[in-house]
């Protein structure tokens, strides 16, 4: 039986990237003025794996623990609370009981979610990760 001899002709072009290296470059790509494509070039990556690392730390699946991801938050007053026996215009919506602790996330293209302290933490997750599809 002859022997086999395998050799190797080039270099692999596939980098193993850790955990901790995907998480660096994605917090790159979250900094202010920063573009996905010039971190890629920067570090020789492809535009389209940081995207898709992007997209996997949103939704916890890059591995390791979930990269936590900050966004800019406004805290407003609440409006007054409206009185019963003020007068309202005909067109006005009915009134509503007066809450405290509302979060309103404003998610761009004038889409706004308002929730008040008590909303499901899960289940907003699912309504904002279908809305940042739309």
């Amino acid at each position: 039986m002859p022997l086999m001899q395998v050799k190797v002709l080039g270099a692999e072009r596939r980098r193993r990237w850790s955990y901790d290296e995907k998480v660096r470059l994605v917090e790159e790509t979250l900094q202010a003025g920063e573009t996905v494509c010039g971190i890629a070039r920067r570090h020789g990556v492809a535009p389209s794996l940081l995207f898709t690392w992007r997209r996997q730390a949103r939704q916890g699946r890059l591995g390791g623990d979930a990269v936590s991801v900050l966004v800019p938050v406004e805290i407003t007053p609440a409006p007054a609370p409206i009185s019963i026996s003020a007068p309202r215009p005909a067109s006005s919506p009915p009134a509503q009981r007066a809450r405290t602790g509302i979060i309103e996330i404003e998610l761009g293209g004038g889409c706004r979610v308002r929730v008040d302290r008590d909303v499901d933490g899960e289940a907003l997750q699912r309504v904002l990760e279908l809305l940042r599809r739309r």
